[in-house]
């Protein structure tokens, strides 16, 4: 059952009015009811982030700076642990202790799901990298038709959401699944299952939340300027995410990605309101509030009535820098798993590890069996 008190109806522009409509009906079918609540202080709630350690700013264009970005560009994300130069450790044996730390969720899966017997999982699952594998043309980072399955199947016997930052429209095209929520540019733009065939078999089609619609005019704007300047670089792509933008450079000569750099930081010095990050072989483009995938977990814990819970384990399986704000916040929490999907070691909040998509379909598949066979034996 939904907690109704928390979720923002589409009725009016969250950010562009003064009153908020929040829905009191389980399927928001009942006319919802209107609340004064001051602009300034939903924005509180959304504050900037630092501009001094994220946004663009005139002062972080030296070529220092832009060699600074290139070395992040080329080590991807999260960021890739290596044995120190003074060290005697091999390769292997980093790799083995770097495993230890973070053992496979395989391999440590009776110990996942003994952890939350009696418990509600809920599941939170990245696109890119952890259901689709990377592909060199973000475009057709296709989900399999066996991955596809087994996601539908984890989003009946479990509350189900993709967090991705692509948009929801593309995502949805790539997934096809109506039982799932879809957290759409890092959560920016959250919905609910469309499905009557739902986990709980209620549909939550008017769930909405958008935190950063005020800043979609600006996106628009940013994404024609990028499309412009950035036409001239062989291989990169601009890709409108609607609340972000991503500019993709995985087909991009190295020897072109500080060019590359320049030309998306010297754009954004004209828009202080918005922020660059970095993805894998991808520079994110995001509103400077306090707003991310972290945050988005919060918010759908909170939606499904678990804000407070001690009896709900949730689990967020993530291949990328941007599933670490989820990873955080589970630690932060104390409950549930985060999951990193990488075949080499890297710095990270989550728990366990997953080499590829494969391993995921896999770890979920399994998820799947264990619930039906405890149903069964209840």
């Amino acid at each position: 059952m939904m907690n109704q008190n928390v979720i923002v109806s589409d009725r009016k522009a969250i950010l562009g009015s003064k009153t908020i409509t929040v829905s009191n009906s389980p399927l928001f079918s009942s006319p919802p009811t209107y609340f004064t609540f001051p602009r300034h202080k939903f924005l509180e709630l959304l504050e900037a982030a630092d501009k001094n350690s994220n946004s663009i700013n005139k002062n972080n264009l030296g070529a220092g700076k832009i060699a600074s970005w290139v070395d992040s560009m080329r080590d991807s994300s999260p960021t890739r642990l290596r044995p120190s130069s003074r060290d005697s450790v091999s390769d292997n044996d980093h790799k083995t202790s770097w495993i230890v730390r973070f053992p496979s969720a395989l391999n440590m899966f009776d110990e996942i799901v003994n952890a939350a017997k009696g418990k509600q999982i809920v599941m939170f699952l990245d696109y890119d990298g952890t259901l689709s594998p990377i592909v060199e043309d973000p475009d057709k980072a296709y989900i399999t038709h066996e991955m596809r399955e087994v996601v539908k199947n984890v989003a009946l016997n479990f509350p189900t959401a993709i967090v991705t930052g692509r948009s929801i429209d593309k995502v949805r095209g790539f997934v096809k699944l109506d039982e799932i929520y879809y957290a759409g540019s890092h959560g920016m733009d959250i919905e609910g299952p469309t499905s009557e065939y739902a986990y709980g078999g209620v549909s939550n089609q008017g769930v909405l939340f958008q935190p950063a619609r005020e800043f979609v005019p600006t996106i628009e704007k940013v994404y024609k300027i990028l499309e412009e300047k950035t036409k001239w670089i062989p291989g990169a792509m601009v890709e409108n995410n609607k609340f972000c933008l991503s500019v993709h450079f995985r087909r991009v000569d190295e020897k072109r990605w500080a060019g590359l750099a320049e030309q998306v930081k010297s754009v954004l010095i004209d828009y202080p309101q918005l922020k660059l990050t970095q993805g894998r072989k991808v520079l994110e483009i995001r509103p400077t509030i306090k707003w991310d995938k972290g945050q988005a977990l919060n918010f759908l814990l909170k939606s499904l009535g678990f804000e407070k819970s001690e009896d709900v384990v949730p689990v967020y399986i993530g291949d990328d820098l941007t599933d670490e704000d989820a990873f955080k916040v589970l630690r932060e929490r104390g409950q549930g798993f985060g999951i990193l999907v990488s075949k080499v070691p890297k710095e990270t909040d989550a728990s366990y590890s997953l080499q590829d998509p494969s391993q995921v379909n896999e770890f979920l598949r399994r998820l799947v069996e264990w619930k039906r066979k405890t149903v069964g034996e209840a």
